[in-house]
């Protein structure tokens, strides 16, 4: 069982940055796909990011994209979500996810791990 942590969230004003951390322990993340998601208040909770296992594939929704970078360090057994030019539509809670196959996929329903989330907020 793989255990997921993340960090990096916080306070900060539109055209801001913010790197957050998903930190994996229990098991190696190396061969997991890893998936950032996001939950505003009332709203559904919707991917931002995902990584396949090798790293090689990437996948960003228009809403993130070229804003939003994924990138992973498997010797640290970590991903890392950098946001760049955040705007207050971004405020929400991240959570990181991992599902075992490695496809770092769309939906909520392939991740079976997940942590309990960093707020970010956005100021404007």
């Amino acid at each position: 069982q793989v255990q997921l942590v993340e960090s990096g969230g916080g306070l900060v004003q539109a055209g801001g940055s913010l790197r957050l951390s998903c930190a994996a322990s229990g098991r190696t993340l190396s061969n997991y796909g890893v998936g950032w998601f996001r939950q505003a208040p009332g709203k559904e909770r919707e991917i931002v990011a995902a990584i396949t296992w090798s790293g090689i594939s990437t996948y960003y929704p228009d809403s993130v994209k070229g804003r939003f970078t994924i990138t992973r360090d498997n010797a640290k057994n970590t991903v890392y979500l950098q946001m760049n030019s955040l705007k207050p539509e971004d405020t929400a809670v991240y959570y990181c996810a991992a599902d075992r196959w490695g496809v770092g996929g769309r939906r909520r329903q392939e991740y079976e791990h997940w942590g309990q989330g960093t707020q970010v907020t956005v100021s404007s």
